[in-house]
């Protein structure tokens, strides 16, 4: 099993990517590419739940963790992706200590959590492992909740402190827009959240993430405390990638009329 959350215990800087489209090709691509996880987007993401089943076989074979995001913390809704071998959960809009213990309690088995118990799963390898799954699962799958709200970032302590919590990962559009700042990135109101997100999160030994916006400013992040970074998605890979083709070509024919 591919451990992301000793890794992310151990204070690594950990780079993934989005997968919205819902193939088990762009994932497998993303895979072998050079990031630490993916994350197949539920939340968003045109692929539904009997895509996820493809794209995490297709990741199996590359370095890559798989992290899923649920709509939710419906406890059903979680155990489904963790039965099909996600490696960590993603919830978003977590808004409370409450709400954070919610969701941890779902990615446990009883006693600990609410997580319910079935062996003829891939996770168990079809109930081939499912002893030694069963006694690592606990310790091994990783928590991450969102941080997307003004409400959140005035609970950010409480949920810091809640066990079992591992990332607080910042969801930067809907967090600027729920301060009122949409897309402003550099505004003060949203880099004090950054700042009070990331002090909270070290405070109580967690890690704090975030989706950048561009690339360059990884920099920035890392600077500010954020160890758990994504950047880019597979669709927006592929419509960058084609639109720049198109517009190369494009020119060239307006040269030539």
């Amino acid at each position: 099993m591919k451990n992301l959350r000793e890794r992310v215990l151990r204070g690594e800087s950990l780079l993934g990517m989005w997968l919205n489209i819902g193939s088990s090709l762009t994932a497998e691509i993303v895979g072998k590419s050079g990031f630490d996880w993916t994350l197949i987007d539920l939340e968003h993401g045109a692929g539904t739940e009997a895509d996820v089943l493809h794209q995490v076989q297709a990741l199996e074979s590359t370095p890559a963790a798989v992290v899923v995001r649920v709509e939710s913390h419906a406890r059903q809704r979680v155990h489904r992706m963790l039965d099909l071998g996600a490696h960590g959960i993603m919830f978003p809009r977590v808004n409370t200590a409450d709400e954070a213990r919610a969701a941890v309690a779902t990615m446990r088995y009883p006693p600990e959590g609410v997580r319910g118990m079935a062996i003829m799963n891939r996770a168990c390898e079809f109930g081939a492992t499912h002893k030694e799954y069963l006694a690592a699962a606990n310790g091994t799958l990783l928590s991450i909740v969102q941080i997307e709200t003004s409400e959140a970032v005035e609970n950010v302590e409480a949920i810091a402190a809640v066990e079992g919590v591992d990332v607080l990962f910042i969801g930067p559009w809907d967090l600027t827009h729920s301060l009122g700042i949409t897309a402003q990135f550099d505004h003060p109101l949203f880099q004090e959240a950054i700042r009070r997100t990331a002090q909270a999160a070290a405070a109580q030994g967690k890690t704090a993430g975030i989706l950048l916006q561009k690339s360059g400013d990884a920099g920035h992040y890392l600077t500010a405390g954020y160890r758990f970074l994504a950047c880019g998605s597979d669709g927006g890979l592929v419509y960058n990638g084609a639109r720049a083709l198109a517009g190369t070509l494009r020119e060239a024919l307006a040269k030539h009329a």
